[in-house]
């Protein structure tokens, strides 16, 4: 057993001032608020312990990808330095042959508990909002392909994102969430009654809200306004001060509430690493002053973010500190965690695994531990 006691813990959705959580191998069996039961194992008088981070939209970090299966295990251990416990690993459009490849590698990753899941980012995309995916590879879902793909998953497959508008979503749709995968909106041309349609059958996240997406229009409202107003849908931001003006963020915040909001990376091979050429997938990309964009272009290409970062910038919206702390444990681990169909990881309770992160008081990564391991 450990006994982890801190000046600050966050304890399912309850700020303590102090807090200790007690784990026995992978998994917590106590925790509470006040001093510890006993003499501490870890002491973190002036820490303050969050739930590990769940990431459910990145593409590499560290200078590797999820698309090569000899780097998932290196991009997996660098989120994980900065705080990401579970990790949804995310493929980008490719073409059938190569798709299939990544999606058996992933596969392979999950069942050796590498990463928790794959998310199928396209090809059943609009090329009309590709961003920093290969427009030449987007196809409409063909029922063979789709079943081929949740052969060559296995079940590891936990969320797609498509473009409804395309021919062929609905009854993709409906095959997907028929397998349990969660169906995402994104990359998409949809008009607000395409959305809502996809909502109806069954979709239940937006990927990436604002980008890749038409903009809100008073006449014309398309996802943006669809997938805000609909109480059963999670949105994914990426609040890393590129893809969204923070006011914007702020408000996304403000109208769905952190329990609809899930923080998310998007990143790519370059966080972590000095500027310069990477690929996504097929697309090569320039890093400067670390922001990446598709080569040639000024289309914004993932991001170079960590998740501990993104804790820091969801964290001071609002004017209230503890509301604020609170939220951003929210968007950052539980929120997640509800979307995917995650259970026992998203909070620090007795049962739930134990994944955990220990912030100083500027909110920067001390400490990480995983199923039960400091790392």
């Amino acid at each position: 057993m450990a006994l982890i006691a801190a000046g600050t813990a966050v304890l399912d959705r309850q700020i303590c001032r102090p807090g200790w959580v007690q784990t026995a191998g992978d998994q917590i069996v106590a925790c509470g608020a006040g001093a510890p039961p006993g003499p501490p194992d870890s002491d973190f008088p002036d820490g303050i312990v969050v739930p590990g981070f769940i990431d459910m939209h990145v593409h590499g970090g560290g200078g590797a990808s999820y698309t090569d299966a000899d780097q998932i295990a290196a991009a997996a251990q660098f989120h994980l330095r900065h705080g990401t416990t579970t990790t949804l690993a995310s493929l980008v459009t490719a073409a059938p042959d190569t798709l299939l490849a990544g999606v058996r590698a992933l596969a392979d990753a999950t069942r050796r508990g590498i990463v928790a899941g794959i998310h199928l980012e396209g090809p059943w995309l609009s090329q009309s909002r590709c961003g920093a995916h290969d427009a030449a590879q987007m196809r409409d879902p063909d029922p063979a392909e789709v079943d081929d793909v949740l052969a060559a998953g296995g079940g590891t497959i936990r969320m797609v994102t498509l473009a409804p508008e395309r021919p062929g979503s609905d009854d993709a749709i409906r095959r997907f969430r028929d397998a349990g995968v969660v169906v995402a909106v994104g990359h998409t041309d949809a008009t607000y009654e395409q959305t809502t349609q996809a909502l109806a059958l069954g979709a239940t996240v937006g990927t990436h809200l604002c980008n890749a997406m038409p903009p809100l229009d008073h006449r014309a409202p398309g996802p943006v306004l669809a997938l805000l107003q609909d109480p059963a849908v999670t949105v994914e931001l990426i609040v890393d001060g590129v893809h969204l003006h923070p006011a914007a963020a702020g408000a996304v915040i403000r109208a769905a509430g952190p329990e609809r909001v899930a923080a998310i990376t998007d990143a790519i091979a370059a966080a972590g690493c000095a500027d310069g050429a990477f690929q996504l997938g097929t697309v090569p990309v320039d890093v400067s002053s670390g922001v990446a964009r598709v080569r040639g272009t000024s289309t914004i290409a993932g991001s170079t973010a960590t998740m501990d970062r993104l804790f820091r910038e969801v964290a001071a919206f609002g004017p209230d500190p503890d509301a604020s702390l609170a939220g951003a444990v929210q968007m950052t681990s539980a929120t997640p965690a509800r979307a995917l169909g995650f259970e026992g990881v998203g909070a620090l309770r007795p049962g739930y695994a134990a994944n955990l992160v220990v912030l100083d008081g500027d909110l920067r990564l001390t400490a990480v531990m995983a199923r039960g391991d400091w790392r």
